[in-house]
């Protein structure tokens, strides 16, 4: 009874955005992790889209939170207002039974952590909730055959944390949670326009910069773009030209360290599996995978092939769509 009663969903719950996969419908909700609260009494007065178009443009009386940082939670009561929110928001008939929920959680993230996500979520109002680790997630999502005795190499670049793991017979061979993901180039490129133009640029820009121009490795027609931003010499409004060039070196140093990470698994597998990537290479997953050449990047630094997955952002939802179908066999192989 309870099965037809309840719309089962997985959540990917991202630093920068949370999608949710509704059982035999698909990802039906793909919206930023922001929250707008107001400053007295901490009422939400948006959630996420809505939210997101208030980040540095809020009036005094008014925050605007990204409850999520470095892929856990940082702000409890926000979150679990923001979860109440998505869930409801999917869940039509949640009055009548909760849903169980799977929530795809950083692999590096702490007991403390887990706990914190749990009851986050059924407090929000989950009948059940079970937790899998993204990479895991990220790997059933893209279609890699995680139980067979080969290596399956999965980088996932969320907003947070970068994921990367090799996975044989459904069990991690390797996994290393960093944080650091898209957030943290976006962090890169807001330092560069202070550095070098003295211009102050906000969250929005600098994201906007990163999609439109960003890039890892040489791009065969160079691209360039106008950034208005505030004078921090004269305190102005000021509009610069800045080309992909000058980005792809403003991002030089973050993404170096996810290669560091990569190259630390490739170092840590062992000998047979190792064999398996020469030819099978690895995928890269998550938003950050949707930065121009960074497959060629990480390629030219390992010297094995790297693959963009299909839909990369959507890759962990996904997965926990898939998992939501097959239920006992991650309870009795994956589940943490």
């Amino acid at each position: 009874m309870l099965k037809f009663l309840s719309n089962d969903i997985g959540i990917d719950l991202g630093t920068a955005n949370t999608l949710v996969f509704a059982k035999d419908k698909g990802i039906v909700l793909r919206e930023p992790s922001v929250v707008a609260v107001q400053r007295s009494n901490r009422k939400v007065c948006a959630v996420g889209a809505e939210a997101k178009k208030m980040l540095g443009r809020t009036p005094g009386n008014i925050e605007a939170i990204r409850p999520m940082k470095d892929g856990v939670i940082a702000d409890f009561e926000t979150t679990e207002a923001m979860l109440r929110y998505f869930i409801g928001k999917v869940h039509k008939n949640m009055k009548i039974v909760p849903p169980r929920v799977v929530i795809a959680v950083p692999s590096g993230i702490t007991e403390v952590e887990r706990r914190a996500v749990k009851e986050s979520a059924i407090n929000a109002g989950a009948r059940d909730v079970i937790l899998i680790e993204e990479p895991m997630a990220a790997a059933i999502g893209v279609g890699l055959p995680i139980d067979e005795p080969i290596a399956n190499m999965i980088i996932d670049i969320g907003g947070g944390t970068t994921e990367v793991a090799i996975i044989s017979l459904a069990g991690m061979v390797f996994t290393k949670s960093i944080r650091v993901g898209g957030d943290e180039l976006d962090v890169a490129i807001t330092n560069y326009m202070k550095k070098a133009y003295n211009l102050l640029i906000g969250e929005r820009m600098a994201e906007e910069i990163k999609v439109t121009i960003g890039s890892a490795h040489a791009l065969q027609e160079e691209k360039s773009m106008d950034v208005k931003g505030r004078d921090s010499v004269a305190g102005l409004p000021k509009t610069i030209h800045i080309t992909s060039q000058e980005i792809r070196e403003a991002l030089l140093e973050t993404l170096q360290s996810v290669v560091e990470t990569v190259r630390e698994a490739l170092e840590r597998c062992p000998p047979e599996l190792s064999a398996d990537l020469v030819d099978r290479g690895m995928i890269l997953a998550g938003g950050g995978a949707l930065i121009q050449g960074l497959d060629k990047f990480i390629s030219d630094q390992t010297g094995l092939p790297v693959l963009v997955a299909e839909d990369p952002l959507t890759a962990v939802a996904r997965g926990t769509g898939k998992i939501l179908q097959d239920l006992q066999w991650l309870i009795k192989d994956i589940s943490a």
